[in-house]
Parts: structure tokens; sequence; C-alpha cells
């Protein structure tokens, strides 16, 4: 597949051929939702805690007869039924995680950045190397490739100059490429990547070695 590539002035300095079983995979509706839910139950701390009855204060002694009253049955002080008393099936600690097969993930993740690339939704950009922070040049670069959405810039790897100029734009994240994930791709509408991030991503998650793909013309 080829893909044009930008400077950050947004003119065309070339084109790239890119991995068909990378940014060329067909769209798995089922696993994307399945690896989406995953990732945003396991990142629930499952902190929330209620007392029972047994844990709040109170005298264990039954408030008046059980019969002949006239009023309502129930027992001590700490019943649920009262304020102050404890909580009925209340939530408590507990873990939310969920598993998923390693070529699940990888599948849900290479079908996400295939629908970008399908949907024109992903730019490639030679270099974004800034020696030193400036938004301005960022938010120049975003207006020349004509985006004016939401955008996740992904680099090689962390590049410290280009987190500080992006932090103040709204709607912008800056990640290293390894870190790409299905929530953030999912939750921005559009993708920004270096040359480079894209060889991190086919050597990562490519189906074969990058060199034999190479050799084979894939």
């Amino acid at each position: 597949m080829q893909v044009q590539v930008y400077d950050l002035s947004g003119e065309v300095t070339g084109q790239i051929e890119i991995r068909e079983d990378v940014f060329g995979v067909p769209l798995n509706e089922a696993v994307v939702h399945q690896a989406l839910v995953r990732q945003l139950a396991n990142r629930r701390q499952g902190t929330a805690d209620t007392r029972r009855r047994g844990e709040v204060t109170g005298s264990t002694r039954k408030l008046f007869a059980q019969k002949h009253t006239g009023r309502a049955r129930r027992g001590d002080i700490r019943s649920p039924l009262l304020r102050g008393g404890g909580v009925a099936f209340g939530p408590h600690p507990r873990s939310y995680r969920q598993g998923m097969p390693k070529k699940m993930r990888r599948l849900a993740l290479k079908c996400v950045l295939s629908a970008k690339a399908g949907s024109g939704a992903l730019k490639l950009v030679d270099k974004l190397e800034l020696d030193e922070p400036k938004t301005k040049a960022i938010s120049d670069m975003l207006i020349a490739l004509r985006i004016d959405a939401s955008v996740i810039i992904a680099t090689a790897e962390a590049e410290p100059n280009l987190v500080v100029s992006a932090r103040n734009l709204p709607g912008v994240k800056t990640i290293p490429a390894p870190l790409l994930n299905v929530a953030d791709l999912l939750s921005f509408k559009d993708l920004v990547m270096t040359v480079d991030a894209v060889r991190v991503v086919e050597k990562l998650w490519g189906e074969k070695p990058i060199e034999e793909a190479v050799s084979s013309g894939n």
C-alpha cells in the first residue's frame, strides 16, 4: 500500500510502501469491541467499598419485640433498613481485569490502524524533531495537514520537545509508537505518524519479520 509522506509545512515529499498485514487488515468489529472493553475494564481500580451490617457501629440488641407492637419487624440498629445501618448488596473491592489472547489483541490493534489508513485518517510525516519546545510549530503542522479534529501524534520513541509542544493543544495527544492502543486510536479521529514510527509498528505487529516481508515484495 502506497502512502504519501508530508513535511511540517504540509507539502508532499514522496511516498512509502506500508505493509498490508498491518495497515490493510479487514475490520473485525467483534475483536475490536472485545479489546476495547478489556482495556477499559483493566483501567478500573476496583477499590469501591461499602460496610456491611456487621461492620458498622451499633448494638446488636433487638430494638423492640417482634410481635404485638404494631410496628415493622426488624432487628438491631445496624439493619440496612435504618439510616446509618449497613449497606445491602453494596460494592466491595474486586478485580475487573479481563484476559485476551495476544493474537486477538494484535489483530484488534491492526484492524484499527487499517481503518485509519483506509479512511484517510492516517497522515505520515518525514520527521518530527524539534530543537526546542514550540507549540506553534505543531499547530501550524496540523493546520497544513488539514487536521481540525482530535489527533494522535505517534513517534518511534518519546520526543520530549514534541510532548511539551503539543500538551497545550486541545484534542492532541503524543505517544511513542510501541504504546499505541485500541482505546486511544478509537478516541481520536486522526493519526499522524512519522516514517520511523510506521517501521516500528510494522516490526512489532507484522505477521513476519520486516526483512522477510521486504524480500518477498509484500
